[in-house]
């Protein structure tokens, strides 16, 4: 999903500043939160203007909750958005009428649909709120998680924050991981000392795992 052996996603990025300085610390990819309902919504020509000043290697996400297909292509063309994360209801279709790489959210506790979804789709596996959706800081079980990702390509989420994201990764090995409110001073305001100190030991945990 990325050039990058790694992923490490900075998500719910809604400033400028902050986006640049997770990508000069090492992120991999950055999301784009377009669900309007979110604390860290963003709208479409935001997310572009964003997306115009990021180098080219970096994967920019954007998360999409119970959107039509027509809805998020065009969403996704105007931005210059890289991949598409589903945090909805959206059925295993979606990926086979979307032309870019697709992420799909899925609560650690109920994965039981995640079988219909091709492999070439990654699982999101995150603590999801039928409310909030995602971002709510909650952490997962790491044992089930673990299960997950002995069988799939796993984005682990989940309450990750910049003291417990190595031990998660030694725990459940996964593809790549996932953070937004656990590096934050605001909803949508990224503290640069959590951003940087989450890459950093994202980093040497994937390093001691290869």
């Amino acid at each position: 999903m990325t050039t990058d052996a790694l992923f490490i996603k900075v998500c719910g990025i809604t400033r400028l500043t902050d986006a640049l300085h997770a990508v000069e610390h090492g992120a991999t990819a950055v999301g784009f939160v377009l669900w309007p309902r979110s604390p860290r919504a963003v709208t479409v020509e935001r997310a572009a203007d964003i997306i115009a000043e990021l180098p080219s290697n970096v994967m920019t996400v954007g998360v999409f909750v119970n959107e039509p297909v027509d809805a998020i292509r065009q969403v996704v063309e105007r931005a210059r958005l890289t991949a598409v994360q589903l945090h909805g209801d959206e059925p295993p279709a979606y990926a086979d009428a979307l032309d870019w790489p697709v992420i799909r959210a899925v609560s650690v506790n109920d994965i039981s649909g995640a079988d219909a979804w091709s492999t070439d789709t990654a699982l999101l596996v995150d603590n999801i709120d039928p409310l909030r959706r995602g971002g709510t800081g909650t952490a997962i079980d790491w044992s089930q998680a673990a299960g997950i990702a002995q069988k799939r390509r796993v984005v682990l989420a989940g309450g990750l924050t910049p003291d417990n994201v190595a031990s998660a990764i030694r725990a459940v090995r996964p593809y790549g991981v996932d953070v937004s409110s656990g590096v934050e001073s605001a909803p949508g305001v990224k503290d640069f000392d959590k951003v940087a100190q989450f890459i950093a030991n994202a980093r040497g945990a994937f390093e001691e795992l290869q």
